[in-house]
């Protein structure tokens, strides 16, 4: 059957390949795609992978595919065909394995694009046709590690492996489960996205709950982190300027406009990183995101 390894005997060898036969079927095996030491010789019997290339023709490999009937393994994705499904690479010569758009989500925006990355095993129909399929859920609980307690607001690196209505479920390069609510997307993550996050907490599922949306320190602007780091070397994170400043006190001591000054002040209250006293004419910095970073 195509897409397993078998074995089979030599019956012919030119220059560049050997010829081996299974059940009445000869197979092309390309001599640089030996992995064994022993050099092999016509009537000798020799194992390796067979499957049909691109051109459709029938091909024997010692170079095993990352995917196998038995055994997951993380391809990446080459094309996207609509009407057909997406073609990954698992790791054959000349051969991409096609993941049916049965297995796809119905929301053609969350399909794989190229470059993302799937655990796909190898199946193989009654035309012999080899097919991809997506590991399930029990894959991935068989493969999650353990994570420690402390990832509240720790950055992760992450793969979709189901992309659903409510949200995005990940596992991360660490091998821990995640889950990112829908709520926390700044856009739609599909099936098979490589993506960095942050840990906002765990769910009651043992998850870590991540968002991949900025941190507020992050949508700031230059301005507002400079007004920051200004507020930071005050002992009292203190400064005595507030949105009436005079425009020309605002230009000697921050090198920028009365607007620049004010949008920076929206940004910054908005993020709740400082507090404004219109009486007293001075802003306070209440949360450093330097310090939130680390926590």
């Amino acid at each position: 059957m195509l897409g397993t390894i078998e074995k089979g005997k030599i019956i012919d060898q030119n220059e560049d390949a050997f010829y081996v036969q299974i059940d009445g079927i000869t197979y092309e095996l390309k001599k640089h795609e030996l992995t064994q030491d022993e050099i092999p010789k016509v009537g000798d019997e020799i194992q390796g992978f067979i499957y049909d290339n691109k051109n459709h023709d029938r091909e024997m490999t010692q170079f095993l595919p990352f995917a196998q009937p038995d055994q997951y393994g993380w391809g990446k994705v080459t094309e996207t065909r609509p009407g057909l499904g997406v073609f990954v690479d698992i790791g054959l010569p000349d051969k991409d394995v096609v993941l049916s758009m049965d297995d796809l989500p119905f929301d053609k925006n969350r399909w794989p694009r190229k470059d993302d990355k799937l655990l796909v095993r190898l199946e193989t129909d009654e035309k012999d046709r080899i097919w991809a399929k997506l590991a399930d859920e029990n894959i991935f609980e068989q493969l999650a590690a353990n994570f420690p307690k402390d990832m509240k607001n720790k950055n992760v690196f992450g793969t979709v492996y189901a992309s659903r209505d409510i949200g995005a479920f990940v596992i991360t390069s660490d091998y821990y489960l995640a889950f990112v609510h829908e709520s926390q997307m700044g856009r739609q993550l599909r099936l098979g996205e490589q993506f960095k996050g942050r840990v906002i907490g765990i769910s009651q599922y043992g998850r870590l709950n991540l968002s991949n949306l900025p941190r507020a320190f992050e949508e700031i602007d230059d301005d507002a982190q400079m007004i920051l780091m200004s507020l930071r070397r005050k002992e009292t994170k203190t400064l005595p300027f507030y949105d009436k400043s005079d425009a020309q006190d605002i230009k000697n001591y921050f090198g920028i406009s009365k607007s620049a000054f004010k949008r920076a002040l929206g940004h910054l209250l908005k993020a709740n990183l400082i507090t404004e006293d219109k009486d007293a004419g001075t802003i306070t910095m209440i949360n450093d995101p330097e310090n939130s970073e680390n926590e």
